[in-house]
């Protein structure tokens, strides 16, 4: 019985025993959950999950099947999957193959048939930690060899993980439609949503890996620059700071997203740190302070900037006026950041939000205003795009 057999072992001594789901094997990284509902295979595919193993807190997994369509990256980047209960069944006219046949294609050691909701509890209040599962013959290790792989592994504080997820050579994909610019996308763990919502804006989009240099990118004569979402401790990324502090100081236009807005952060001078147990979902509040509007956002990080949401600041790094623009309505935590004396704003969340929700898709459209210069950085979107 122990074939089909798995643990999941926290840092702090926590085991739960399920069954092997996926590849069999050994796997460590960090513990976080994930809330949403739907769109499974696009967590699995997001780079920024890299190192981590995901937990998903709805109970009922993998009903719909994947595809080769819903792909946000060439692979699977999480270190390990852990569900309730996957579906038996794959019923959805879309689908080419089940999520276990992706599991197990990729190597992706997996749990299943624990109580996700007690071990999401217990993260919650004890905060994510490293974890590790394992089935096959690792599930037959003692339960202190188990514990000590566990905490033997690499803690997320501290890893730059963007070398691992970010493409090896620069591409390019063209604008859709009548070209306005192009923009400079620092590839930090990108999804491919989030490349096709700038062209299909009518920007050539240029991605490039993450070690190129500041001059690279104003070598290209691009009209603005995007840092992606991404893995990782934002501390861990003086490089890409640098970069961006050199290409603001230039004048360059610049919009980042999750990653992109804690490297603006600490462009700008402020400190980041790491959240108890992070915000990972499709169902998270955000309060856009200017027009008051709540917006429902996809979101996947651990780590957020610290400044103050009440009142605009001096940038300690003397690039002039900053505000806090939105923050969470959950824990108050800075979800976006805007600059008063630059063209340079940044989201904590994903407004591409492949499988939704699309309530922040507008911002696409202000970083093209601020391009096309129509209209400054911090324009109203409009009731379309909030509908």
């Amino acid at each position: 019985m122990a074939a089909n057999q798995a643990v999941l072992v926290l840092e702090d001594g926590k085991r739960y025993v399920g069954r092997a789901y996926g590849a069999t094997g050994r796997t460590l990284g960090e513990a976080v959950f994930s809330t949403g509902m739907t769109g499974y295979q696009e967590t699995l595919t997001d780079p920024s999950y890299a190192g981590q193993i995901v937990l998903m807190t709805a109970p009922h997994i993998g009903n719909t099947g994947t595809n080769d369509e819903d792909m946000e990256s060439r692979q699977i980047w999480v270190a390990g999957y852990v569900v309730r209960e996957p579906s038996r069944v794959v019923s959805n006219f879309r689908a080419q193959r089940s999520l276990d046949d992706d599991l197990v294609a990729q190597g992706v050691v997996g749990i299943s048939g624990i109580d996700t909701r007690a071990v999401t509890r217990h993260i919650r209040s004890a905060g994510a930690m490293r974890a590790g599962i394992f089935s096959g013959a690792d599930f037959e290790l003692s339960d202190s060899e188990q514990l000590e792989l566990v905490r033997s592994a690499a803690a997320m504080s501290g890893r730059n993980l963007s070398a691992e997820v970010s493409t090896v050579e620069p591409y390019t994909i063209p604008a859709v439609g009548d070209k306005v610019g192009s923009v400079a996308v620092l590839d930090l763990g990108v999804k491919k949503s989030t490349l096709e919502n700038l062209a299909g804006r009518g920007l050539d989009v240029h991605v490039l890996p993450q070690q190129v240099s500041a001059q690279d990118v104003l070598d290209l004569g691009v009209s603005a620059l995007f840092f992606s979402n991404g893995p990782g401790d934002p501390k861990a990324s003086d490089r890409h700071v640098a970069l961006l502090q050199e290409t603001l100081r230039a004048g360059l236009p610049y919009f980042g997203i999750c990653f992109g807005n804690q490297l603006l952060g600490r462009a700008l001078g402020l400190s980041t740190y790491k959240l108890p147990f992070g915000h990972r979902g499709i169902n998270q509040p955000v309060l856009d302070k200017r027009t008051g509007r709540v917006e429902i956002t996809a979101q996947n990080h651990g780590f957020a900037v610290q400044a103050p949401i009440d009142a605009a600041f001096d940038s300690p790094a003397g690039f002039g006026r900053v505000e806090v623009s939105h923050f969470s309505l959950n824990d108050n935590v800075v979800e976006g950041l805007n600059c008063l004396d630059l063209n340079a704003f940044s989201v904590q969340y994903h407004p591409e939000a492949a499988a939704g929700p699309h309530d922040a898709n507008y911002l696409f459209d202000r970083f093209l205003s601020m391009i096309t210069g129509r209209e400054t950085a911090d324009a109203e979107p409009t009731k379309e795009a909030g509908a």
